[in-house]
């Protein structure tokens, strides 16, 4: 009998772990990635609880620690880079994780550690979706014809074939806040901390430093508006004029942003959906459950989303629609557990004015302070769960 064939839109972080594991288990697996090429850079991300357990399993522990970004610390500082707190980084979920890495890193890890057989295409994209009672029929934009017995959607917030497929699902959930991520270069004052800086009129500045001499760098601003439909020099003339008089390093965040060749513009929008497949169409990752770094763990959940998915698969036989419920009922309770976010969150993290400001300051000094900071450490475990991984079963061939 032929190996079972799943087709994986997407090549990130989702996308590569539900590729290296279904390949475990025996699938063909084609990965289609509408990059000409793949994506090195991004922003920091982390591997925390369970998801430490899945990257032991896929044996890359080690490769990935030695991409680590070299951060030992997470500091508040004031407009001149005084330190006002500093989270506690204590064990491996800290506010610094053991395992931070930028996600390109993160991905390239995986990628380069795939198991033999499976096929990689960049610059192309799914056009059309024909899903079947015994295969799901996938036309690209170059004409390609694929027949397969899975899909995975791995592609994002912003998945256009998620929203083909299932969009009388999606419920999107605008947090008002506009990001603008960047690399800029590492100067003297730079260390080895990831430096916040918050500021009135819902504005913040993030410094951290990286594994390859330069700096990331982020501008956050709440109650904004959707940036992310702008070009680049049009978003980036808007954080200009929010963040003229922000103050700290703010413009040398402008500045460096205007040569940097990685900015990358986002609007943050959380995606809840009530079902992540339908027939033989799955989705993984942000197209699935968007939790925005308001939430956290996203990377984390999408290295675990590609184990369970594959393990669930590889336990129920032919009983595909059994293994995709199997899917969506172990990742779900993880997936809630960070998309929950309190009502307060935004105000609070995104103070409008000095009386606001000053509050918040307080709130951070006592927040870490030795008798709550055991407290405050526990908003940083997410995809943290009792229960065991699901197990894996036979190779099917």
């Amino acid at each position: 009998m032929a190996a079972r064939h799943a087709v994986i839109s997407g090549a990130s972080i989702a996308g590569l772990s539900a590729a290296f594991w279904l390949r475990r288990t025996g699938w063909q697996v084609t990965v289609l990635e509408r990059a000409g090429e793949f994506r090195d850079g991004g922003q920091n991300v982390d591997v925390r609880g369970v998801g430490r357990e899945v990257l032991a399993r896929m044996g890359l522990a080690e490769a990935l620690k030695e991409q680590n970004t070299t951060e030992t610390g997470t500091v508040f500082v004031d407009t001149d880079g005084r330190v006002l707190a500093e989270l506690p980084s204590d064990g491996p979920d800290g506010a610094t994780a053991e395992f931070e890495v930028l996600r390109g890193d993160f991905a390239r890890t995986i990628l380069e550690n795939l198991p033999d057989g499976v096929e990689i295409t960049y610059g192309d994209t799914i056009t059309e979706v024909a899903d079947g009672t015994d295969e799901v029929t996938i036309t690209t934009a170059s004409g390609r014809v694929l027949n397969a017995d899975l899909l995975v959607v791995a592609e994002g917030v912003r998945s256009a074939t998620r929203d083909k497929l299932f969009g009388d699902l999606v419920d999107r959930r605008d947090l008002g806040i506009s990001m603008v991520f960047g690399t800029i270069p590492r100067t003297a004052s730079d260390d080895s901390r990831w430096r916040w800086y918050t500021t009135t009129e819902g504005r913040q500045v993030h410094l951290r430093p990286d594994n390859h001499g330069t700096t990331r760098a982020m501008l956050a601003h709440a109650r904004a508006a959707d940036v992310t439909r702008l070009d680049r020099a049009a978003a980036l003339a808007e954080f200009r004029h929010h963040f003229a008089d922000a103050g700290w390093e703010a413009r040398r965040v402008l500045d460096g942003f205007d040569t940097s060749d990685d900015v990358y513009v986002d609007h943050l929008t959380q995606i809840r959906m009530p079902l992540w497949h339908r027939g033989r169409v799955c989705l993984a990752g942000d197209a699935a459950w968007c939790v925005t770094p308001m939430g956290g763990g996203g990377a984390s959940l999408a290295l675990v989303s590609g184990y369970v998915l594959a393990a669930c698969l590889s336990t129920a036989g032919d009983q595909f629609e059994e293994g995709l419920a199997a899917y969506e009922e172990w990742m779900r309770p993880l997936v809630d557990d960070v998309q929950t976010l309190p009502r307060w969150i935004v105000p609070v993290a995104y103070p409008r004015t000095r009386l606001g400001l000053a509050l918040r300051r307080l709130a951070d000094k006592a927040m870490t302070s030795s008798l709550l900071s055991p407290l405050t450490a526990k908003f940083t475990q997410v995809a943290d769960t009792t229960r065991a991984l699901p197990p894996i079963g036979a190779a099917h061939s």
